[in-house]
């Protein structure tokens, strides 16, 4: 029996080089892969399902390598102060007092909010991991998942108790939604997580095969403890207790320095780049393009809506190619083709899921950005577009493993309508719960 077939006719196509050139794709639905990329435009005149890309570009679905995706019940909570207050004072009491459904409510709200501006991938690192397993399955993206463990300011028992969850989790839904979901051990940060504990979890994740996941560097009250403490930089001490392989991930990477920098480029460790939130939080400025030409691995998160405040990743491209030159006080760092493999490639590789690439094989995880509108005219270089110019509303279709998930902006795996309802109640009942 022939598998069913999409064709995405009409337009053209960001080929991994950067190139761009007018083709069709034609998708094994089946396989959930890219079966062809035609020129000539005669694939296949007869697919099971079309989608329409006439004056449109395909694109790799993009990756948001690092989010806190039911934190979209948090968006505008609190704002405007520092990490570390932000935190204590606002966020960790409100997180105590979610429950599963409202984890799910925020995973679908943020979900969907990704499927309309063409994330096909996700990674997560929350609570109440099987809600977010559920939303993933349900809306027909991809995601890398954990829990996110702490255990300062816990006894041992409950410290303890956290980490296990945390390698569980890992063990108990890698694979789940048919493949779509993979999952990591992911302790939340060098700091927030004691040294044995860290080990324990390195330990896991090796016996199991499953990156880790953790935030580092993002601040320098997180980094200077470490170095009074330990007479080494955070970099190292992670090298030291396991977690810096290749595969695993870590978010922000702000405050590094050269040697740590040499530490990812010999470890294969990914860092993902979070701008808006770190800019929002007055981190600081992640040095990527001293990243980029170590050849470290560098992907793109939103970080957590309540941080940024939004999870459209075309935002976070123009951030990340716009601060990047006020890092190195050069306007050619971070170049458009840069940013945009930070977004697409970059991402898939960081989180070691499929796709980040429209070519014959790969896996079928696209976008369709319209160009008809002002702010992308003229078209003299799309590239450039992509990442200075195009948003999330741009996107027509978005595709994840051969699957229409949003035709004509309609999403067709989530009801929008539900979503949005269920979320604004389940934020209602939380800030009357932590008031």
């Amino acid at each position: 029996m022939a598998s069913e077939t999409l064709l995405v006719a009409g337009g053209r196509v960001l080929r991994p080089d950067m190139r761009v050139t007018e083709a069709d794709v034609l998708v094994d639905r089946d396989a959930g892969r890219i079966k062809a990329i035609d020129a000539d435009r005669s694939a296949d005149r007869d697919p099971d399902v079309r989608l329409d890309a006439t004056d449109g570009l395909v694109v790799p679905g993009l990756v948001n390598a690092h989010t806190h995706v039911a934190m979209t019940l948090l968006r505008g909570y609190a704002d405007d102060k520092p990490l570390d207050a932000w935190l204590r004072e606002d966020i960790w009491p409100a997180e105590a007092a979610l429950t599963p459904a409202d984890v799910r409510a925020g995973a679908e709200l943020g979900i969907l909010e990704m499927i309309r501006s063409g994330t096909t991938a996700f990674a997560d690192m929350y609570f109440h991991v099987p809600e977010v397993v559920a939303a993933v399955e349900k809306a027909g993206v991809r995601a890398r998942v954990g829990h996110g463990a702490v255990t300062v300011g816990k006894d041992d028992p409950d410290a303890r108790d956290d980490v296990e969850e945390s390698i569980a989790v890992a063990r108990e839904y890698d694979g789940a939604a048919d493949g779509r979901v993979r999952t990591a051990v992911m302790p939340h940060s060098l700091t927030t997580v004691s040294e044995p504990l860290l080990r324990e979890a390195a330990a896991a994740a090796r016996d199991e095969g499953i990156p880790v996941h953790f935030h580092a560097n993002e601040t320098e009250d997180e980094v200077e403890p470490i170095v009074a403490e330990r007479s080494t930089r955070p970099l190292s001490y992670a090298d030291d207790v396991g977690i810096l392989s290749a595969r695993d991930f870590l978010a922000h990477a702000v405050h590094v320095d050269d040697s740590e920098i040499d530490k990812l480029s010999e470890s294969g460790a990914a860092v993902v780049h979070c701008p808006a939130s770190n800019m929002k939080l007055a981190s600081g400025i992640a040095p990527v393009q001293r990243l980029l030409d170590a050849g470290v691995t560098v992907a793109l998160g939103t970080d957590g809506a309540a941080s940024n405040n939004d999870l459209d990743l075309f935002g976070e491209l123009r951030d990340a190619a716009m601060v990047g030159k006020l890092a190195a006080d050069d306007a050619a760092a971070v170049p458009a083709a840069a940013a945009v493999r930070m977004a697409t490639q970059g991402g898939a590789d960081a989180l070691s899921l499929p796709g980040g690439r429209v070519e014959v094989g790969a896996a079928a995880d696209l976008a369709i950005v319209d160009l008809d509108a002002p702010h992308l005219t003229p078209q003299h270089d799309l590239v450039s577009h992509l990442a200075y110019a195009a948003r999330g509303s741009d996107v027509r279709h978005t595709v994840c493993d051969g699957r229409v998930l949003m035709r004509d902006r309609e999403v067709l795996t989530l009801d929008a309508e539900r979503v949005v309802g269920m979320a604004r109640e389940r934020a209602a009942d939380l800030a009357s719960r932590t008031a």
